[in-house]
């Protein structure tokens, strides 16, 4: 399907509207084209296009052309042969031989799973990884596995720590996600340790609209409310000033340091593209019938949802993390996905046209 959309909400975009399978077969037979063989492509083609589903297109089909520039040059490994490093207990480590980062990424999620399904946690720690696209995919597996997920990732240098004139860390994500039983999507929280994405940041500069004034500092060094003076300067500020540094900082050790690979800046010298290749992931899941009854653990977690939701002020809503993106997905499985003309364009320059 393709129909004109727009309006006054900021989530509707002019473009055209793409159904959720047209996007993933869109992906896929780009992929396929490029010699990425079926099992890797149907990873990368469905989590592609479930970012843009839950209304992220930061981290959607925007990121193909990249991933294919990638593959094309050989910075990414199109068939990855995934090796498992180290291996005692609960936990592994595990090369991902810089292939495709979400299907390596999803990979490294299901040996934590495989393990914690055995001794009740596992923690795989993945080696020489690309961009995985949105952390909240493989934490969301996990909690739709019964378990708690957590992961995150070090990545190139682009935010501010104070004291620094140029940008010293990397915005290191960080997903939670909670199980909420049969039949409920997860309770998933996935953020930047940056005030904002920088992907949410372009999202801004794409649609004209204007961002807080703590998001980013322009190329003088003033706080600035234009995305496109952050996109430009590379200024952005952490979550919390020292707080998100600090946890920036704290991520690097715990993926980078704890396998040996390379630290953010050390990414930065080999390739600044925003592949990411060479980065470390870390990913854990604990098992929740290992701890507590299932049902008791979801029933509590009811009890804390049915408490924010009845405590919100009148004519407002109190969410819980993750709860906008299934609100978008429904929204959007219905009506179609969103594609800005200008990520369009994008896609035009390797060959991609979408239906409209």
């Amino acid at each position: 399907m393709g129909k004109e959309t727009g309006g006054d909400d900021p989530r509707q975009v002019p473009g055209i509207r793409v159904e959720y399978r047209i996007l993933t077969d869109t992906i896929s037979k780009a992929l396929e084209v490029e010699g990425v063989p079926g099992p890797v492509r149907d990873v990368e083609a469905e989590l592609m296009a479930e970012a843009d589903l839950l209304g992220v297109p930061s981290h959607g089909i925007r990121q193909l052309p990249g991933l294919i520039r990638a593959i094309r040059e050989r910075r990414a490994n199109p068939d990855p042969n995934l090796q498992l490093l180290r291996e005692r207990g609960a936990v592994c480590v595990v090369d991902g031989d810089n292939g495709p980062g979400r299907y390596v990424a999803l990979r490294a999620t299901e040996y934590a799973l495989e393990r914690a399904g055995r001794l009740g946690a596992g923690v795989c720690l993945a080696a020489r990884t690309t961009h995985w696209g949105r952390a909240h995919a493989y934490a969301c597996r996990a909690a739709r596995g019964g378990m708690i997920g957590l992961c995150t990732t070090n990545a190139i240098p682009n935010m501010l720590t104070p004291g620094s004139p140029k940008p010293l860390l990397a915005n290191n994500p960080i997903a939670i996600a909670v199980p909420r039983g049969p039949d409920r999507d997860p309770i998933v929280m996935d953020m930047a340790l940056s005030q904002a994405a920088v992907g949410k940041v372009g999202t801004y500069m794409r649609e004209g609209r204007s961002v807080p004034e703590n998001w980013g500092l322009d190329k003088s060094g003033r706080p600035t409310r234009d995305p496109a003076e952050i996109m430009a300067s590379r200024k952005f500020l952490p979550m919390g000033e020292h707080k998100g540094a600090g946890l920036a900082i704290m991520m690097e050790f715990l993926t980078a340091a704890l396998c040996g690979g390379l630290f953010s800046h050390e990414i930065a010298r080999i390739d600044s593209s925003a592949l990411d290749p060479n980065a470390s992931k870390l990913f854990m899941a604990i098992d929740v019938a290992s701890f507590v009854d299932p049902g008791n653990f979801a029933a509590r977690v009811e009890d804390f949802v049915a408490y924010l939701h009845n405590s919100a002020e009148k004519g407002a809503e109190i969410l819980y993390p993750g709860e906008r993106g299934w609100k978008t997905r429904d929204r959007y499985l219905a009506e179609g996905i969103p594609i800005h003309p200008e990520i369009a364009a994008q896609l035009q320059t390797i060959g991609i046209t979408l239906p409209h």
